[in-house]
């Protein structure tokens, strides 16, 4: 009955001062919604590169050479036989691609039409990394030494505007050689989770690529590690693989599923951050709030004296101006829940990612309403019950 009237006497007294209502509640709902946008954005964020990652595969294992502590030697190279028998050779690993690169300018009669990565691939690195063809076909163990490339969509989209209409079987300039072309890839969907551009670059034979490149050594695998193997039994059994094969090689190896662990950790600390910073303006909204309800018991002077004459003791006077404190900050809280959702939705289409409803935001959203409205409306609370009764009748 007690918290039944204070919330009607609570809904009356911010009737009555509708403007000051008004503004206390706008101070609380950018406040408000600024920490739930930042949280629901990060949260957007974090399931969007992890998303990138599971297209990817997560028994992907990357292996790159380390270089030598011995900063006057040399680090010895991965032999290209070592690379592709990786797989036959240990139990953890299905299948391994190495892979090298170069960069460079790609030539259409005579004209330079693009620049980018070369990269110099076996047959099975189309499947590792989740390239789709367009036309033709990828690259074949077959093309052994063979000047064949297989292009990606930007540098396709570049041979049509150059008039090119049928493009597998015409002949292209890369890093000073010609090339023909046997494939096009579809645009990519995971670009970001890659190390390289796939719409802009090219893919010859890595033996290929060994004869022609001005440094053709391989510094990174890409491998799949078996069904119901663990990335941790692959990562040793891959490491003394390749020292068993080369005294002092040394290789670092990446799982997939080792990113997306410390991806979470980083995001998770990432969405604090951001709410930390939208915090700032719901303190702003807060002292909003402990301002309108400092100036309400300036006013109701009178009230609070009669109340107190009338047998009310300070507990209740201190409870019906906190229950108004916090009616005002869970409503700017709501309003602010809606603004912060509605703002993360608007960034989703315009980024054209996919909204990610955060449950965690919406119980935030909710519970700084309450929580800003006892913290900010306390004092004010205890003012009213400080007051003497009959120093507040005489000051009317």
């Amino acid at each position: 009955m007690i918290l039944k009237t204070n919330v009607k006497e609570a809904v009356k007294s911010l009737y009555a001062t509708k403007q000051r209502t008004l503004l206390a509640l706008v101070g609380m709902t950018i406040g408000t919604g600024s920490v739930i946008a930042m949280i629901s954005v990060g949260a957007i964020v974090k399931s969007e590169s992890l998303k990138q990652l599971r297209e990817l595969g997560t028994d992907i294992l990357t292996i790159r050479r380390l270089r030598s502590s011995d900063t006057a030697r040399r680090p010895p190279a991965i032999r290209l036989e070592d690379a592709v028998g990786l797989s036959d050779r240990t139990a953890s690993i299905a299948v391994a691609a190495p892979w090298v690169e170069a960069y460079g300018q790609f030539v259409y009669t005579g004209k330079r039409i693009a620049n980018g990565e070369v990269l110099g691939v076996t047959a099975s690195f189309a499947d590792l990394n989740k390239l789709s063809l367009g036309t033709g076909r990828f690259l074949s163990d077959l093309d052994f030494r063979r000047y064949y490339c297989v292009i990606g969509a930007q540098v396709a989209q570049t041979l049509r505007r150059a008039g090119v209409t049928h493009i597998v079987g015409e002949s292209i300039r890369l890093l000073g050689r010609l090339y023909t072309v046997v494939g096009v890839l579809q645009p990519a969907i995971a670009r970001d989770a890659r190390a390289f551009n796939v719409d802009r670059a090219a893919f010859v034979p890595i033996t290929t690529a060994q004869r022609t490149f001005d440094n053709a050594e391989i510094k990174q695998i890409i491998a799949r590690v078996r069904p119901d193997v663990h990335y941790m039994v692959a990562t040793r059994e891959v490491e003394s693989y390749f020292r068993q094969r080369e005294r002092n090689l040394n290789v670092e190896v990446e799982s997939a599923q080792q990113l997306i662990e410390q991806m979470k950790r980083q995001s998770q600390l990432f969405t604090l951050l951001l709410g930390a910073i939208g915090s700032i303006s719901l303190i702003v909204g807060g002292i909003g709030v402990m301002n309108v309800m400092l100036a309400s018991v300036t006013e109701r002077r009178k009230e609070i004296g009669i109340r107190r004459a009338l047998g009310a003791n300070r507990k209740d006077v201190q409870s019906q101006f906190l229950t108004e404190s916090v009616m005002l900050s869970l409503l700017g809280g709501l309003l602010g829940l809606g603004l912060g959702l509605g703002g993360s939705y608007v960034f989703c289409q315009f980024s054209d990612w996919t909204f990610v409803l955060s449950v965690p935001a919406g119980l935030l959203g909710v519970g700084m309403g309450v929580g800003v409205g006892i913290l900010f409306g306390f004092y004010p609370a205890y003012q009213a019950a400080r007051l003497n009764p009959v120093a507040a009748l005489r000051a009317v």
